[in-house]
C-alpha cells in the first residue's frame, strides 16, 4: 500500500487552541453556577427560569444538532456525492415552518418541561412512558456515538490521543451542564457555534487561495460533476435527490425541532412565545450559514485532490478522514489552526453531547421521578444536577462500548433517525387530530417503529448497490505514490467507523426480493415512512375504537389563533375594519356638512 506523503502534525500551538475552547467552555458553566442568578429549583436549572431572549436561544439551536458529524462528514459527502447536500436548505424551511406554526404554540402555551408530559395529557401515561424511554435509549446510544467516532477520525489523522480526547470533552460536558444548567448550555453552544464558524473559513479561505480564487474551485467542482443540485429524478431509491432531501429531509429535521427534548426545552425557556417563534426563524439564518460552509469546504476539498483521491489512493481509511487530512495538508504553515479547526470539530460535538445530557436530566425528573416521587424544588434542583452527572458518565461509557462496537455504529446512527419518524407522527397524531385516542396512538406508534426499523436494519444488512447510490468518479492519476521515509501512516489503525451512511462494497452474492427495493430506499426515506405509518394506523384504530363524537381540550390540538399567518389576518381585518369606521361622519361631522340642495327630491336621490 501507498505511503502517505508527508502533511503537517499536530504541534504546541494546537493543542493550546484546543486547551483554550475546553477551558472557556467550562468558565461559562462557573460563572452561571457562581456569578449568575442562582439554581434555586429545577425549573431555573432546566428551563433557564424561562427568561432567556431570541438571539441566544437560535444560535444554541443551530448548534445543537451541527455536531462533529457536520464538521467532518458533511463535507466528505460533498466530495463523495456532489453538492446536492446544499438542498437541506429547502428542508429547513419546511421544518422551521412547521415546527413554529404547528408544535411550538401548544408546547409553549401548556408550559410543560418535557415534552413527553404532552402524551399522557393528550392520550395516557403508557404512551407517555414509552415515548420517554424511547428518547431515552436512542439519546444515550447517539450521545456515546457523537463522543467516540470524531475522536477515533481525529485520533487516526492528528495522532491526538483518543481517549484522552473523549474523558476530557465528555468531562467538561457533563461539567458545565451539572454547574450551570441550561442557561450555561445555551451561552457554551453559542460560543462553540463561533468556534464552528472559524474552524470552516480558516479552510475555507486557505483553499480558495491555493486553487486560485473562488471560481477556480466552483469551475473544478463544475467539471467534475459536483454541481448536481438540480436531480429531479423520481426514484425513491437514489440516494439523493431534490425529493428525497427536501421532503425526506424535511421529516427527520423536523422529529429533531418539532419533538425532540433537546429542541423543544431551548423554545420553550423564552420569556414570550413572540420570543420563542423568533429564535426558530433566526436559528433559519444560522442553519444556511453552516451547511453553506459545510458545502463548501466539501467542493474545495474535491478542488484539492480532483486528480488524487486520498481515499482510493489507502492514506486515509475512512472518509470522515478526508477533512482533517485536508487541513494538515493546507495549513501545515500556520501552527494553531488545525487546533481551530479540531477544537471546530469538538465544539460540534460538546454542544452536541450538552443539549442531549440537559435533555435527559429535564425527561427524566418530569417523566420518572415527579410523577411517582414528591420532593421540594430545591431537591428537584440537585436531583437535576446529580442526573446531568449521571448522563454525563453514562454516555462516556457508551462512548467506550461504542469503540466494541464496530460495523454496527453505522446502524446505531441509522435507527437513531428511524426512531424519531414514529414519534414524530405520534405527536402529529394528537396535536393535529381531535378525535384520535390512546389505543390509536399507541398501535400507530409501534405499528411505524416496526415498520422503519424493518427497512432501517434491513438496509444495514443489503446495503444498496453502487448503481443506486451512485458515488461519482474520483481519480488517482496524480498522485505520487513514491514513499516517503518518516512519513505518517495514517491506515496504520484502520478505523472502525464512519459518520456516514455509505453503502458498502459486498462481494456478489444472495441478494433477496426485498433487497433492490425496499431495502434499497434511500436513508432520507426511513423517517417518512414511520411518521406517515403512525398516523395512518393511529387515525385506523381511533376511528374502529373510539368514540368520534367526543370533545378533546383546545389546548391540547392546534387552533386557528395558533397560527400567525390568521394572526396577521385578524390584526389586517380589524385595521381594515377601523379604518372603515372612521369613513362614516359623526352627528357633530353632519352638522357642518350644510343642508340638503332643495334642488333635488328624495326619492330621486334613492334612485
Amino acid at each position: 500500500m501507498a505511503v502517505s506523503p508527508a502533511v503537517g502534525s499536530f504541534v504546541a500551538e494546537d493543542y493550546v487552541v484546543f486547551a483554550l475552547m475546553l477551558l472557556v467552555s467550562a468558565a461559562i458553566g462557573v460563572y452561571y453556577a457562581i456569578v449568575g442568578t442562582g439554581q434555586s429549583s429545577s425549573r431555573d436549572f432546566l428551563m433557564g427560569g424561562r427568561s432567556l431572549s431570541a438571539v441566544p436561544v437560535s444560535l444554541s439551536l443551530t448548534a445543537s444538532f451541527m455536531s462533529a458529524i457536520t464538521v467532518l462528514a458533511t463535507p466528505a459527502e460533498v466530495y463523495r456525492y456532489g453538492a446536492s447536500f446544499g438542498l437541506y436548505s429547502l428542508s429547513y424551511v419546511l421544518m422551521v415552518v412547521v415546527s413554529s406554526e404547528v408544535f411550538l404554540p401548544v408546547f409553549y402555551r401548556l408550559g410543560i418541561t418535557s415534552t413527553y408530559e404532552y402524551l399522557e395529557m393528550r392520550f395516557n401515561r403508557a404512551t407517555r412512558l414509552l415515548g420517554t424511554v424511547l428518547f431515552i435509549l436512542q439519546t444515550v446510544l447517539y450521545t456515546g456515538i457523537v463522543i467516540y467516532a470524531p475522536a477515533l477520525a481525529l485520533n487516526q489523522v492528528t495522532g491526538m490521543d483518543l481517549w484522552g480526547a473523549v474523558i476530557s470533552t465528555g468531562v467538561v460536558c457533563t461539567f458545565y451542564c451539572s454547574m450551570g444548567g441550561l442557561k450555561a448550555v445555551v451561552w457554551t453552544d453559542v460560543f462553540q457555534l463561533g468556534i464552528m464558524v472559524a474552524g470552516f473559513l480558516c479552510v475555507i479561505v486557505r483553499a480558495v487561495v491555493l486553487q486560485g480564487g473562488f471560481s477556480a474551485i466552483m469551475a473544478d467542482s463544475d467539471l467534475g460533476g459536483r454541481l448536481n443540485l438540480w436531480d429531479f429524478d423520481l426514484s425513491p431509491l437514489k440516494r439523493h435527490t431534490f425529493w428525497t432531501i427536501t421532503f425526506g429531509g424535511a421529516f427527520v429535521w423536523t422529529s429533531i425541532y418539532g419533538i425532540n427534548q433537546a429542541q423543544v426545552q431551548r423554545y420553550i425557556s423564552c420569556k414570550s412565545i413572540a420570543h420563542a417563534k423568533m429564535s426558530l426563524y433566526i436559528n433559519l439564518v444560522g442553519l444556511w450559514a453552516i451547511l453553506l460552509c459545510s458545502v463548501f469546504a466539501g467542493l474545495c476539498l474535491y478542488s484539492v485532490y480532483k486528480h488524487c483521491d486520498p481515499l482510493t489512493a489507502g492514506w486515509v481509511s475512512a472518509p470522515d478522514q478526508l477533512m482533517p487530512y485536508l487541513v494538515l495538508d493546507i495549513l501545515r504553515d500556520y501552527p494553531g489552526l488545525p487546533g481551530l479547526f479540531v477544537a471546530a470539530a469538538y465544539s460540534g460535538t460538546l454542544s452536541t453531547v450538552s443539549s442531549s445530557i440537559n435533555a435527559l436530566a429535564a425527561v427524566t425528573v418530569e417523566d420518572l421521578v415527579k410523577p411517582y416521587i414528591q420532593m421540594s424544588d430545591k431537591h428537584l434542583s440537585w436531583t437535576s444536577k446529580g442526573l446531568s452527572f449521571f448522563y454525563g458518565a453514562l454516555c462516556i461509557g457508551m462512548a467506550g462500548l461504542a469503540s466494541l462496537m464496530g460495523g454496527l455504529l453505522e446502524a446505531v446512527i441509522s435507527i437513531f433517525g428511524i426512531i424519531g419518524g414514529p414519534l414524530l407522527g405520534l405527536f402529529t397524531l394528537g396535536i393535529l387530530c381531535p378525535f384520535a385516542n390512546s389505543k390509536g396512538a399507541l398501535t400507530g406508534l409501534v405499528s411505524g417503529l416496526v415498520l422503519s426499523l424493518w427497512v432501517g436494519i434491513g438496509a444495514q444488512f443489503y446495503p444498496p448497490l453502487p448503481e443506486q447510490s451512485r458515488p461519482l468518479v474520483l481519480t488517482t492519476h496524480g498522485c505520487n505514490f513514491t514513499t516517503v521515509p518518516d512519513g505518517f501512516n495514517w491506515t496504520s489503525t484502520p478505523t472502525q467507523s464512519s459518520l456516514l451512511m455509505t453503502p458498502s462494497q459486498e462481494s456478489p452474492g444472495y441478494r433477496p426480493l426485498l433487497a433492490d427495493s425496499w431495502y434499497s430506499l434511500s436513508y432520507l426515506y426511513f423517517s417518512p415512512i414511520g411518521t406517515l405509518t403512525a398516523i395512518a394506523v393511529g387515525l385506523v384504530v381511533s376511528l374502529i375504537t373510539g368514540d368520534t363524537k367526543s370533545r378533546t381540550e383546545s389546548k391540547l390540538t392546534l387552533t386557528k389563533n395558533d397560527m400567525t399567518c390568521y394572526c396577521l389576518f385578524k390584526l389586517f381585518r380589524e385595521r381594515a375594519t377601523r379604518q372603515a369606521g372612521n369613513m362614516h361622519p359623526t352627528k357633530s361631522e353632519e352638522s357642518k356638512c350644510g343642508t340638503n340642495n332643495p334642488a333635488f327630491y328624495n326619492i330621486e336621490l334613492d334612485y
